[in-house]
């Protein structure tokens, strides 16, 4: 039988973080449903487990185990993901391009950026989705995704090219077609 007080400090502790649960692990596995089932399953496995959690940021550490969860899941049921492609030229441009990203960013809807981010690989949308959706700090996203603060920062980066150049390409279909013939 579970010890009354952990299973008080745990609901204190982890239920509050259980809307961005659910948001990462959506945009991870793409289907409101299995989003569920993964934050079911990673509830159940934080509980288990809470023992093992030595203080610091419980949103960040509930966060890791929704992650693991659904990479988890995602083999399991849909098999190997592609590989995150580097392209030397196209990250190298990204300062030019502020100034149209900003313009795209601020003319998107949400519909366009929701298209765009499920464009985008896992590993990608996960620091999207953890950064500005959910406003995790890099270090809290390091230690979410187990990955060093660099890496967080070059995804991120990386990850906010790919959303404005997709978003500016929408736009730009969306404005042509507008466009009288």
């Amino acid at each position: 039988m579970p010890d009354e007080t952990k299973a008080v400090d745990f609901d204190r502790t982890f239920l509050p973080h259980m809307d961005a649960a659910y948001n990462l692990a959506r945009w991870l596995v793409r289907d409101e449903h299995d989003a569920q089932d993964v934050v079911q399953e990673a509830y159940l496995r934080a509980l288990r487990f809470a023992g093992g959690f030595r203080g610091g940021d419980p949103r960040a550490w509930i966060l890791a185990i929704v992650r693991n969860t659904a990479f988890t899941w995602l083999k399991r049921n849909r098999g190997p993901a592609s590989p995150t492609e580097f392209d030397e030229q196209m990250h190298s441009a990204a300062g030019e391009e502020s100034g149209l990203e900003a313009d795209a960013v601020r003319k998107a809807d949400g519909a366009m950026i929701r298209a765009a981010l499920e464009e985008l690989t896992d590993d990608f949308r996960e620091v999207i989705v953890m950064r500005d959706i959910e406003g995790l700090s890099y270090k809290e996203i390091a230690d979410a995704a187990d990955v060093p603060i660099g890496t967080v920062m070059s995804r991120l980066a990386r990850a906010r090219g790919k959303l404005a150049r997709s978003l500016q390409e929408r736009i730009g279909k969306d404005r042509i077609a507008k466009e009288p013939a």
